[in-house]
């Protein structure tokens, strides 16, 4: 999950979307690169002092098992050493990330990464030892801006990985049909990016924005809202396109 800026619905739909996997009978596993942590505290675990990626120990005895059934998460830190190694790995660091995922990832049939907002080397991390990239966008005046930028970052990865990251698609969130700069922004972002782009949107739905407080997924928080609805359309679309 990728994003140059913030409040853009990264983390909500990282959560989320993994919670919609595992809801289907996928075994999900989040794995929360930003420092903020977000992710890592929208299922109530608490944020470790060392990241897990940079441990010596196996990836496998740092997954914590969340409140809902299937979906696991290897939390975030926010410890300044772990986040400064982490963003300032080069080669080798990047291949243990890969080493440590590969360790687990036959466990699992998606892994899902929070990425930081940014296109910095953390992301570009993140992006080397993925296999797909997600895009969320918000429906906003600004929402094509830097995008250039985070498109050259990941066609960059794309061909240092020999083609294995690949667009897994773009998403629309924050999504108000009422408003014409939303219908704006869904044209244009269709016009320019094409068939990448999610058939389903994410509304804006507070029921989204309290979850986390809560330490729940929307699915747990408000199962019967707008937003529930929109992440289980996306997982049946994610799904259909796997």
């Amino acid at each position: 999950m990728v994003n140059q800026k913030g409040g853009v619905g990264k983390t909500t739909t990282a959560v989320n979307l993994s919670a919609a996997l595992a809801l289907s009978g996928k075994r999900a596993l989040l794995l929360d690169m930003d420092p903020q942590c977000n992710a890592t505290s929208s299922l109530g675990v608490s944020p470790t002092e060392g990241h897990a990626l940079i441990s010596d120990k196996p990836l496998s005895e740092n997954i914590v098992e969340t409140n809902l059934e299937r979906l696991s998460i290897v939390p975030g830190s926010r410890t300044f050493h772990d986040v400064d190694k982490l963003a300032n790995s080069g080669d080798d660091e990047s291949a243990r990330v890969r080493a440590h995922l590969d360790e687990v990832i036959h466990d699992f049939d998606f892994v899902l990464i929070d990425c930081p907002p940014s296109v910095g080397t953390l992301t570009q991390t993140a992006l080397t030892a993925s296999t797909e990239v997600l895009m969320p966008i918000q429906c906003e005046y600004f929402a094509m801006e830097g995008l250039t930028q985070l498109i050259g970052t990941i066609k960059r990865v794309i061909v240092a990985t020999d083609g294995r990251l690949t667009f897994g698609g773009i998403l629309l969130t924050m999504y108000d049909p009422h408003l014409e700069l939303t219908r704006e922004v869904d044209e244009e972002v269709r016009d320019f990016f094409g068939d990448i782009v999610f058939d389903n949107v994410v509304p804006r739905d507070v029921s989204l924005s309290e979850a986390p407080s809560h330490g729940q997924t929307v699915f747990q928080y408000a199962p019967r809202s707008r937003g529930a609805f929109a992440y289980t359309q996306l997982c049946m679309e994610v799904l259909q396109r796997d």
